[in-house]
């Protein structure tokens, strides 16, 4: 049996969102869950208490904004996660950074599709991209990137931030509403509209999404470039090889604590359309 706790806003719809959950991951029947009610305050103390600087690799930190460096000398990314995906902690983020740092090279443009907290496109800038982009489906995460960005002296020249439709089809750049310049959570139809553009395109997200997006994700990346997909079990990587096969070639799986992150060069003869 797998528990699972989370944490709402006292305005947000608990069963709408554990219905979308579920939906997600390819359940037919909604689970069991229970509804207690804490102090927000206690909350974010708890969080802040439990999260610690993380060493992903000897020269390479996470760390919490309200840390200090225990290497000031190494690349440190500096990160106030809020309610978004993305401390460093979690596999998926590890093999992701892990990935990034083997591949970018300066000058690189590099696409974060589920950019959550914005730890990897912050990496990614870090390591030597001339550019970065994050896509979500959250506002949350969007307002999450935009603080971390500012937290390591990262203008919204060297990151762009864009929400992105939580459904994909023929009409997805049609499907992104016309960017309000005043909103922190804005729609940016520019750049969701950029194909072809990026040398690393990184999609962390869940199965079900990275299956239906597959084309989509693969077709920000120029042709020769390296997709990576993670935020999959290892049970579940044969049915994501197989998919992602008839986009990418000299594919590869790397993996930690039974998660998964697989890489491939997109094919050169795709359409970009």
């Amino acid at each position: 049996m797998i528990w699972i706790s989370s944490t709402f806003d006292v305005d947000q719809d608990v069963k709408d969102c554990v219905s979308r959950a579920a939906d997600s991951i390819g359940l037919k029947e909604l689970p069991n869950y229970k509804v207690e009610m804490h102090d927000h305050t206690d909350w974010i103390k708890q969080t802040q208490e439990s999260f610690h600087p993380v060493e992903i690799k000897e020269g390479l930190w996470i760390v919490p904004e309200w840390k200090s460096p225990p290497d000031p000398q190494a690349i440190n990314i500096i990160l106030n996660p809020g309610l978004a995906f993305g401390t460093g902690e979690h596999p998926t983020t590890r093999l992701c950074l892990l990935l990034l740092h083997r591949l970018i090279k300066p000058g690189d443009y590099f696409l974060d599709y589920g950019t959550g907290s914005g730890v990897l496109s912050i990496a990614a800038l870090k390591f030597g991209a001339d550019l970065s982009v994050g896509f979500d489906i959250e506002p949350q995460a969007i307002t999450s990137a935009r603080h971390n960005a500012a937290l390591n002296n990262i203008g919204p020249e060297k990151l762009l931030l864009s929400l992105v439709p939580s459904k994909n089809g023929p009409n997805f750049e049609s499907e992104c509403p016309l960017e309000d310049i005043s909103s922190h959570n804005s729609y940016n139809s520019k750049i969701i509209a950029e194909k072809a553009k990026y040398d690393v395109v990184i999609s962390n997200i869940l199965l079900y999404p990275l299956l239906d997006l597959a084309d989509r994700i693969v077709s920000y990346g120029k042709p020769g470039a390296t997709i990576g997909i993670s935020g999959i079990i290892s049970e579940q990587v044969p049915t994501v090889m197989k998919h992602y096969s008839q986009f990418l070639e000299n594919i590869n799986v790397s993996m930690m604590d039974d998660w998964a992150c697989i890489s491939g060069i997109k094919k050169t003869e795709l359409s970009t359309s």
